[in-house]
């Protein structure tokens, strides 16, 4: 199995904060020591690995999914940097409206990323980096990507509050952004939730929402929409899922796609997959 590094003091300067990083490293990056690998960045780091210090209730336990996988030869073996979220999560995840959400994006951008391409053998190119988050942090995955396109080539946003913030995020997403990119959107087909006292339909946002993207021209390559029945919006629903979500995000590419950086798809009709 692979190694989980726990760093409990990394600090983030325009922040004035120390944060916690849960790096995780496949069994192959210790088996092949001249092989460079790609890197996912996951949000709410306590929650997503099987591991004694971690949360033991509920949890993600995405490394155990992720060797699963890479076993089967399903996807290459990628790197997992899990950042633990600070006491006001909605503040953190919030690019809007008062939050901290563009200090978030400074940390994992210009300290977190650059921090990891130096100390571990990565594949630094965006269509080898992504981003993951699930629920708040799955809205705020979808914001970085479109901010940094040119960096996150991989986005996972599971259960997004997408209307958080009222429309802002589709109006941020305002056109293509002509980049190498691969959108994934999970939601269960009955989400409805009180978020902080405001009441959304999470299916029918994220449906719109990839209606959205695909009207600005992504392509089917580009996007996949991931329906789960039922309502729960939970970790254990969301486990239940990884191996879904992670085939088609970390896929290795088509090598025709990794010229498609300025692909842009003509008259489509907007549907879900």
């Amino acid at each position: 199995m692979g190694n989980i590094q726990i760093i409990c003091d990394f600090y983030s300067p325009l922040e004035l904060v120390k944060r916690t990083l849960r790096i995780f490293t496949p069994e192959a990056y210790h088996q092949q020591p001249n092989r460079r690998f790609p890197v996912l960045y996951m949000f709410n780091g306590q929650n997503i690995f099987y591991h004694p210090e971690s949360a033991v209730y509920d949890n993600l336990g995405i490394n155990i999914t992720l060797e699963r996988l890479i076993a089967e030869d399903s996807i290459p073996p990628w790197i997992i940097v899990g950042v633990d979220h600070l006491p006001n999560r909605v503040a953190e995840y919030s690019p809007w409206y008062g939050g901290r959400g563009l200090l978030t994006a400074d940390f994992i951008v210009h300290h977190l990323k650059p921090y990891i391409d130096h100390h571990y053998r990565t594949r630094p190119e965006s269509q080898w980096t992504g981003v993951m988050g699930a629920s708040l942090s799955g809205s705020f995955s979808l914001f970085l990507g479109k901010k940094y396109p040119q960096i996150f080539g991989r986005i996972g946003s599971i259960s997004p509050p997408l209307k958080w913030g009222s429309d802002r995020l589709f109006q941020y997403w305002d056109r293509h952004t002509h980049y190498w990119s691969k959108i994934l959107l999970h939601v269960r087909s009955q989400e409805q939730y009180s978020f902080y006292g405001i009441w959304m339909d999470y299916f029918t946002n994220t449906t719109d929402f990839y209606n959205h993207l695909k009207s600005l021209g992504y392509c089917e390559h580009q996007l996949c929409f991931l329906l789960g029945e039922g309502k729960a919006d939970d970790k254990t629903a969301w486990r239940k899922q990884l191996p879904h979500i992670l085939r088609w995000l970390l896929q290795r590419p088509q090598p025709a796609t990794l010229l498609l950086r300025d692909c842009v798809c003509g008259s489509l009709q907007p549907g879900v997959a």
